[in-house]
């Protein structure tokens, strides 16, 4: 009975580099209506200036900020980190879903594998980022999921 009556739980993770803070309101809003946001994680390189936006919106919204210094430009090491976490958390079966933010199109196939999942059958996976850039898979869900 208690399993019918708790919130779902998502993981949100989200990728600093290729979001905006202006976002985190509506996300968080949305994100409400399907469950709770127990799993709330931010990765960048939050040691310079560029992200410096995300500081006061970390605290307001509980976002735990996970470090990656980067070491050399060009380079995705954050993308790296927050994909190897969501492999994780996704193979943990704690999650009743997922949800991906970033204005980048590299989340694809790991947007793909938490639908699909592993433990549990498939698991409901969100998107949510700009469409400033080109994104063949933007707004394409198989599994009918908003």
């Amino acid at each position: 009975m208690a399993e019918e009556t708790r919130l779902r739980r998502f993981a949100v993770l989200i990728d600093a580099d290729n979001t905006s803070p202006r976002i985190a309101a509506g996300l968080f809003e949305e994100i409400a209506k399907f469950g709770e946001a127990s799993v709330r994680r931010i990765y960048g390189d939050f040691s310079g200036t560029r992200l410096k936006s995300w500081a006061e919106i970390l605290q307001k919204y509980a976002i735990d900020p996970y470090q990656q210094f980067a070491y050399t430009t060009g380079k995705n090491a954050s993308d790296i980190a927050l994909v190897i976490d969501a492999m994780d958390l996704l193979h943990s079966g704690r999650f009743d879903g997922f949800c991906l933010v970033s204005s980048d199109s590299d989340f694809t196939r790991l947007a793909s594998a938490a639908r699909a999942g592993d433990r549990g059958g498939p698991r409901r996976t969100e998107g949510a980022g700009e469409r400033r850039r080109a994104n063949p898979q933007q707004g394409h869900r198989p599994d009918g999921d908003r």
